[in-house]
């Protein structure tokens, strides 16, 4: 493939989501509302993340001068056709124009990337930074340079910045520096990107300083350490999983590679990309053994582990690697589709982002039909969608507060108690899904409904009218 071709790929794929974009008639993820409510409130760390996708949003939506979902998904397709686009460089670095060209084409195709360019997520920031790190990084191996040593370290630390799941790229990397003599790079070059890194990273070691290390302490809760016990079937889940993440061909190419490796037959360059993407996939792996992982988590092992794939492919099995594109070509085509017809859809990933602003809407009705300016939820998924649907509105919208340390940026943010400034007699609209029962008096159930469709089909949903008191933080 020529390189032309493989920009025109990229434009053509990125061109053909913005346009579909367009026609998404679905509600915001969970996820996506909370990042853009970050995105209202700029900070250098937040509740379960760090602060760049914030960052990110609130430099698109600004520019366009409008929060509407159109604008916040933008970021997605925009940023994967910049990572497709590093990634080519990067491999440009280790391989021949025509396979990193077979680079940037096959990036932009991966499902995972299909599904994140139309959910927009913190995988897709930290990829492009560590696509420019493995720029700067495979540079500096072939020669000293201080210019490559800043880029090195800025990339690193915005990649941290991005998600703390660039840390599992330091076992590999750390190892490929011990045992490949090409990885190595001069110690002035190394200790200046160290440095650089650090004073990026910075800000937000020192916000989880003084947050209580907030993003620190849910990473363990999310990775449910304190819950140990032996998955096998979770474990080959996980695993299986990532052939649909990076699509079959790639991953058992990427597989093969490490096979290779093992058997002393993979090039230098190859080896050192296999240590930067497999030890990756193997530690998310033994995380889903003994605790819990979601089949993105080791997002950050197909930026090394794309080039690599191809390299082999090229090299191995020509074919494979036009069967691949195709393949995960007519999906990265198709998908962006169906948030046009989400209603012709009976179940899935798009499904689940149908429903979540007419609950928000309705509870507005409800509340201003009562009388009531205050709006309190112990729902987070709740909580996500009344804060960007209803941003617009006059109404207040708060989390009931928890008894300990926050459960979410909701309770930890915009917490609904007493001790934060709530009145005993204040009332409010109480949005749940549980009925709510209280000593101090006796809430009024304005109307519980059971929606027929969308992310809550089935779920009751129950609204009350009740006092501030009733409300106080729960155990």
């Amino acid at each position: 493939m020529t390189v032309r071709a493989s920009l025109v790929i990229i434009l053509a794929v990125t061109v053909w989501r913005i346009v579909w974009l367009a026609f998404d008639r679905t509600d915001l993820f969970v996820d996506e509302a909370q990042y853009w409510l970050w995105s209202q409130h700029l900070d250098f760390g937040y509740y379960s993340k760090p602060p760049m996708i914030a960052w990110i949003i609130a430099a698109v939506t600004g520019a366009a001068g409008s929060s509407d979902i159109v604008w916040i998904r933008l970021c997605g397709p925009l940023l994967h056709a910049a990572n497709a686009l590093m990634l080519m460089a990067a491999a440009r670095r280790v391989t021949s124009p025509e396979n990193a060209a077979w680079v940037g084409a096959s990036y932009i195709a991966i499902p995972a990337v299909t599904l994140s360019a139309y959910m927009f997520s913190t995988d897709v920031p930290l990829i492009f930074f560590i696509a420019l790190t493995l720029w700067a990084y495979l540079g500096l191996t072939e020669k000293r340079s201080v210019t490559l040593a800043l880029v090195m370290g800025l990339g690193v630390g915005c990649a941290f910045l991005s998600k703390y799941a660039l840390l599992f790229l330091l076992p590999g990397g750390a190892l490929a520096l011990l045992l490949i003599p090409q990885a190595r790079i001069a110690i002035r070059d190394f200790a200046i990107s160290v440095v650089v890194a650090a004073l990026v990273a910075a800000p937000n070691l020192l916000w989880n300083l003084t947050h209580g290390g907030a993003t620190v302490k849910h990473t363990e809760d999310i990775a449910r350490w304190n819950q140990m016990a032996l998955k096998p079937l979770k474990a080959l889940e996980f695993f299986g999983a990532q052939l649909a993440v990076m699509g079959p061909i790639l991953f058992a190419a990427l597989l093969y590679a490490g096979f290779l490796t093992i058997r002393r037959r993979a090039e230098p360059h190859e080896r050192i990309l296999l240590w930067l993407s497999l030890p990756v996939v193997g530690l998310i792996t033994l995380q889903a053994l003994i605790a819990k992982a979601e089949a993105n988590w080791a997002a950050s092992a197909y930026a090394a582990g794309a080039i690599v794939a191809v390299m082999l492919l090229a090299r191995l099995w020509p074919r494979g690697l036009t069967l691949s594109l195709a393949l995960t070509g007519a999906i990265a085509l198709a998908f962006p589709i169906l948030p046009a017809f989400p209603e012709a859809i009976p179940f899935g990933l798009v499904k689940r982002n149908t429903g979540r602003a007419e609950v928000s809407l309705k509870a507005a009705e409800l509340a201003r039909a009562a009388g009531l300016t205050i709006i309190v939820s112990d729902n987070r998924d709740m909580l996500a969608d009344l804060f960007h649907t209803l941003r617009d509105s006059k109404l207040t919208l708060k989390a009931q507060a928890p008894e300990g340390f926050p459960e979410n940026y909701y309770e930890q943010t915009f917490p609904y108690a007493l001790q934060d400034g709530a009145e005993p007699g204040q009332k409010a609209l109480f949005l749940t899904r549980k009925p709510l029962d209280c000593a101090a008096a006796t809430p009024k159930l304005l109307v519980s409904w059971t929606p027929e469709t969308g992310y809550y089909r089935g779920r009751t949903i129950y609204a009350y009218e009740t006092q501030a008191g009733c409300l106080q933080p729960r155990g």
